[in-house]
């Protein structure tokens, strides 16, 4: 019994060691959509499906963030090879991210103020190491990919963090005396600045590719659904700045700047969905690449439900409140998409149980 308790721990050992090193560091981007979609769901008056998603949400988070630490101490070669590539280390992001959305769900959704600091500043630890860590590489890289292998849609996910982390930087100021309050706000006012000028940079770059570069239908993953959604969580951080900003002082005279910006940002959003939908079309339904669960899959959700809460957002922020009509049906299209991708991912792994119970 006791040989057999041994050899049970030690294929299960070497399942989570074959798991870890097969890890796609873009993963994080499945807590990154569950978590805003419970965000979304709570906002439109569902707190119990809400709260169901970020209890799923925190055992996700925990897991992946398990798997990744196994990888480090097991794979350590592999993992920094996926670090310091261009078209592969952007992904690593997604953990930034989905820590900032995580730490939001701890305020909007269950209030518990001690972990969403927790997580904010373990997020912001992660964007200094990491965002630094991808530019510093991808600058000092003596062996270069060609333009079309390195450029696609995770490189946007440099702008997701560092929009992510304004939003949790301004979301936590509302608990600190209004002077300290006004010095994280003006933090998360210059997070939210350097998120829109690297939009203009990586967004150029990336519309060259799709534009002037041959794309093959099986070329447009899921990933580049993030032109949307990097515009769609730049609306909700703007839209947070306006909303929690003082009502006088130098903060506030920049606030019809931030505004203007913030629906320049929700326009080109909607202008984007279209065009996807029908990629996603010529991919799908005209080239007829086969539809099947990926891990991008997930890059594909997060904007829908992203472009659901800023919407509602730049609703409160600007008066426009009959825009509250567009994220009451858009609400109903991520959670779709969420229970969509999330059976693909159940089927995958039950799949491959009975593929490693064969």
């Amino acid at each position: 019994m006791e040989q057999q308790n041994q050899r049970w721990q030690v294929r299960s050992f070497s399942q989570l060691k074959s798991w870890a090193r097969s890890l796609d560091p873009g993963y994080f981007a499945l807590v990154m959509a569950t978590g805003i979609v419970s965000t979304g769901l709570n906002e439109h008056g569902m707190p119990l499906a809400a709260r169901a998603l970020f209890w799923l949400n925190c055992l996700a988070y925990a897991w992946l963030l398990a798997l990744s630490v196994l990888r480090l101490r097991c794979y350590p070669k592999e993992m920094l090879a996926d670090l310091v590539r261009p078209g592969r280390s952007p992904a690593f992001l997604t953990l930034v991210a989905s820590s900032c959305v995580l730490a939001a769900q701890c305020l909007l959704v269950v209030y518990c103020p001690l972990a969403a600091r927790v997580m904010a500043v373990w997020g912001a630890l992660c964007w200094l190491g990491l965002l630094y860590g991808f530019f510093f590489t991808v600058i000092a890289r003596r062996v270069k990919g060609t333009f079309s292998q390195t450029i696609h849609g995770d490189w946007l996910i440099v702008i997701v963090a560092t929009q992510s982390l304004a939003v949790i930087t301004t979301l936590l100021a509302n608990d600190n005396t209004p002077e300290v309050r006004q010095q994280w706000l003006f933090v998360a006012i210059c997070l939210f600045l350097i998120g829109c000028a690297w939009y203009f940079v990586i967004i150029t770059l990336i519309t060259y590719r799709l534009v002037l570069l041959y794309l093959k239908p099986v070329s447009f993953t899921p990933t580049y659904w993030i032109n949307m959604g990097v515009l769609a969580i730049s609306t909700l951080s703007g839209s947070e700045i306006v909303l929690n900003a003082p009502p006088t002082g130098p903060l506030h005279e920049l606030m019809p700047f931030v505004r203007g910006f913030t629906l320049f940002y929700w326009s080109m959003a909607t202008w984007w969905i279209p065009l996807l939908g029908l990629l996603a079309w010529w991919r799908h339904g005209w080239s007829h690449v086969p539809v099947a669960y990926e891990v991008a899959d997930w890059n594909m959700v997060f904007p829908l439900g992203m472009y659901t809460v800023g919407t509602a957002a730049l609703a409160r922020s600007t008066g426009l409140h009959y825009l509250n009509a567009v994220d009451n049906v858009m609400i109903y299209v991520a959670v779709l998409a969420w229970i969509w991708v999330a059976v693909g991912l159940i089927r995958r792994i039950l799949g491959a149980k009975r593929v490693d119970g064969a």
